[in-house]
C-alpha cells in the first residue's frame, strides 16, 4: 500500500490555482491513500476544502483535525459536523470518530486530533497566549486556570480514544499507525532541530496521549507503533522505545508540501 503524508497544510491561505498545484503533487507518488495530520483549513471553509481536496486526489483521505480547523467555531460542533458530513462522503475518513481502519492484514490505522494539554513545560509561568484562545469559541472569556482545565479535558479525550483503539489493535496487528495533530511527547515537539522550551511545551505537546502510548507499547513489545503528527511546523523523528517511533512533520504557511511517501507492506 502506497501512502502520502502531509500536515499543517492550511489550505485557506491558498488561491484556487495554488491548491490545485498542491493536490497535483500527490499524484507523483501514485498513492493508494493520503494521510493528513491536521490544520487543514478553518471551520467556516473546512468542509468545502476537504471535499475539494479529496475529489482532486481521487484516493481515500484519512485525517485528523488540528487547532486551526476549529478557528471561528466550537470544538464539539466542528467535530460533530465533520463526522456527520464524512458519513455522506465517499473517500473521507475522520479518524477521531472512527474505529480501527485495516490498511493491510498486518497494519491498522487509528487517530485522534489530540491537543496541547498543558502538562508538559511550565504552563503557569508561560507568557504564551495562542490565537486559539481568542478565536476558538470554547476558550473565549476563560481565565488562565479555566483554560488549563479545558486543555486537560481535551488531552484526556484524545488519550481515552487512542487507548481504546490501541487496546483493540495490539493483539491483532503487527503494526499500528497513529495519526494525531499534536506531538505526544516533549521530545517530539521540534523547533529548529531542538525540543521546544517550557513556555511553548504546554501548548505544543500532549502528555496524556504520550502516557497511553508508552503504556500500550511497553505491554505489547511485538507491536510496532508509529505516530505521525504536526503542529510545530518543524520536522523531526524520535525513537521513544524500540517499538514506538514519532514523526513530526514540517510546514510553512502558504507553502504546503508532501512530507513523506512510504509503502506499507
Amino acid at each position: 500500500m502506497r501512502v502520502v503524508w502531509a500536515t499543517d497544510i492550511h489550505l485557506n491561505f491558498l488561491q484556487p490555482r495554488e491548491r490545485a498545484a498542491f493536490y497535483s503533487s500527490f499524484h507523483g507518488g501514485q498513492p493508494d491513500a493520503v494521510f493528513i495530520t491536521g490544520d487543514i483549513a478553518e471551520a467556516p471553509c473546512l468542509h468545502e476544502l476537504l471535499g475539494e481536496m479529496q475529489q482532486a486526489i481521487a484516493v481515500p483521505l484519512y485525517f485528523v483535525l488540528g487547532n486551526h480547523d476549529f478557528y471561528h467555531g466550537a470544538i464539539e460542533t466542528v467535530r460533530r459536523g465533520i463526522q456527520d458530513w464524512c458519513s455522506t462522503q465517499s473517500g473521507l475518513t475522520y479518524l477521531s470518530s472512527s474505529g480501527l481502519i485495516e490498511l493491510t492484514p498486518k497494519t491498522v490505522l487509528i487517530g485522534h486530533d489530540g491537543w496541547g494539554d498543558g502538562r508538559y513545560g511550565n504552563y503557569h509561568q508561560s507568557p504564551v497566549r495562542l490565537s486559539d484562545q481568542e478565536v476558538i469559541w470554547d476558550f473565549q472569556g476563560l481565565d488562565k486556570q479555566s483554560i488549563l482545565a479545558k486543555l486537560h479535558t481535551l488531552g484526556d479525550e484524545a488519550a481515552l480514544h487512542l487507548g481504546e483503539m490501541l487496546t483493540r489493535a495490539a493483539g491483532s496487528y503487527e503494526q499500528v499507525i497513529c495519526l494525531t495533530h499534536v506531538p505526544p511527547f516533549k521530545e517530539a515537539c521540534w523547533y529548529e532541530g531542538k525540543m521546544g522550551n517550557d513556555d511553548w511545551l504546554p501548548f505544543f505537546a500532549c502528555q496524556a496521549v504520550g502516557e497511553v502510548l508508552l503504556e500500550m507499547t511497553r505491554a505489547h513489545p511485538d507491536c510496532q507503533v508509529t505516530v505521525f503528527c504536526g503542529h510545530t511546523h518543524h520536522a523531526g523523528i524520535v525513537q521513544i522505545l524500540p517499538n514506538l517511533c514519532v514523526k513530526t512533520g514540517s510546514a510553512e504557511y502558504g507553502q504546503p508540501h508532501v512530507e513523506e511517501f512510504f509503502i506499507i507492506e
